[in-house]
C-alpha cells in the first residue's frame, strides 16, 4: 500500500522540490540583479544632474539680468501681441544664443549692433531707437512680458514649430529675406 501512495504523489507533483527551489532562487537572483542595475542607473542619473546644476555658473544676479533683458525685448517687440507671438520673440532670442551665430549671452544678443555700409543696425530694432523710448511705459504689458520671459527661460516652455527659428519681422514690413518661412504668429512672421 505504501508503494501506491508514493506513486500517486509522483503523479500529482511530477516536478521535484529541488527544481522548484532552484527556479525560485534564480528568480530572486534575477530580481536582485535588476534592482541593483536600476538603483545604479537612478543614482548615476541623479548625480550627473546634480553636477550639471552645481557646475552652472549662472547666479541669481545673472539670471535676474537675463530675465530683465528678455522681458524688455518681449515688451518692445510684442507688447500688444498674443501669448504665442511673445513666446516666439523670446524663443528666437534664446535660439540665437544657442546657435553659435550670435553672442552666447541673452543680453549681449539682444543689444548686439552691427555696422553695414556705415549704418548701425541693431538685431532688435527697438534698441536702436532713442534711449527715452527704451523704458517700458505700460506696466501691465511689461508684467505680462516678464511672465512670458520666466515661462520660456526658467520653465523652458517652447513652441515646437519655432525650434529652428532665428529671425522674425512684423507683417507690416517686407525685408525680402532669402530665408525659410516657418509660421506667422500675431503680427510676426518667423523664419529659420
Amino acid at each position: 500500500m505504501t508503494d501506491t501512495v508514493i506513486g500517486r504523489e509522483e503523479e500529482i507533483n511530477p516536478i521535484p522540490h529541488t527544481v522548484i527551489r532552484l527556479v525560485s532562487v534564480l528568480f530572486m537572483i534575477t530580481a536582485l540583479v535588476l534592482a541593483v542595475k536600476l538603483l545604479t542607473w537612478a543614482v548615476t542619473d541623479k548625480l550627473s544632474k546634480t553636477q550639471e546644476i552645481v557646475g552652472s555658473d549662472v547666479t541669481a544676479q545673472v539670471r535676474e539680468r537675463q530675465l530683465g533683458c528678455l522681458a524688455k525685448n518681449i515688451y518692445h517687440e510684442a507688447a500688444n501681441e498674443p501669448f504665442e507671438s511673445k513666446v516666439g520673440v523670446a524663443q528666437v532670442t534664446l535660439n540665437r544664443v544657442a546657435s553659435g551665430k550670435f553672442p552666447d549671452d541673452i543680453c549681449q544678443t539682444i543689444y548686439q549692433k552691427n555696422v553695414f555700409y556705415d549704418r548701425v543696425v541693431c538685431q532688435f530694432s527697438w534698441y536702436c531707437q532713442r534711449p527715452s523710448s527704451l523704458k517700458p511705459i505700460n506696466p501691465a504689458a511689461y508684467n505680462e512680458s516678464m511672465a512670458v520671459a520666466k515661462k520660456v527661460l526658467l520653465e523652458e516652455f517652447r513652441l515646437p514649430s519655432l525650434k529652428n527659428a532665428l529671425y522674425y519681422h512684423a507683417d507690416s514690413v517686407s525685408p525680402n529675406w532669402n530665408r525659410k518661412r516657418i509660421v506667422k504668429l500675431g503680427h510676426h512672421i518667423f523664419y529659420e
